[in-house]
């Protein structure tokens, strides 16, 4: 069970990402829009895991490999960005949060 203190940093880093994705996604990421759907802390707030939906990403893959080889530059903004509300900025970890996919795969499913 999450913290107080751990859902706290979860909605501060997950805003903070959002904003980030947003205003960088023109310059590295083509047209491709990210989302950052759930952030995961862990108990020692040190870790954290970011799910990503990726859209109009023409090789989600291949764009999900350059967001894990950014990762200490964006670790970096993260933590200019919140740098009066955090004393230590978590280490990221990137994964892609499929559960669009397979929300739209149920209810094909069920439409049948």
């Amino acid at each position: 069970m999450e913290s107080t203190r751990q859902k706290k940093v979860s909605r501060l880093v997950q805003k903070e990402l959002a904003v980030y994705f947003q205003r960088e996604s023109r310059n590295h990421f083509g047209s491709a829009l990210i989302t950052v759907t759930t952030v995961r802390v862990s108990p020692d707030l040190s870790y954290c895991r970011v799910y990503l939906s990726l859209f109009k990403a023409e090789k989600p893959d291949e764009l999900m490999e350059i967001i894990k080889g950014m990762k200490k530059e964006i670790r970096k903004k993260l933590g200019e960005l919140v740098r009066n509300q955090l004393r230590i900025v978590p280490d990221l970890d990137f994964f892609v949060d499929d559960s669009i996919d397979y929300f739209e795969n149920i209810d094909r499913l069920l439409s049948k």
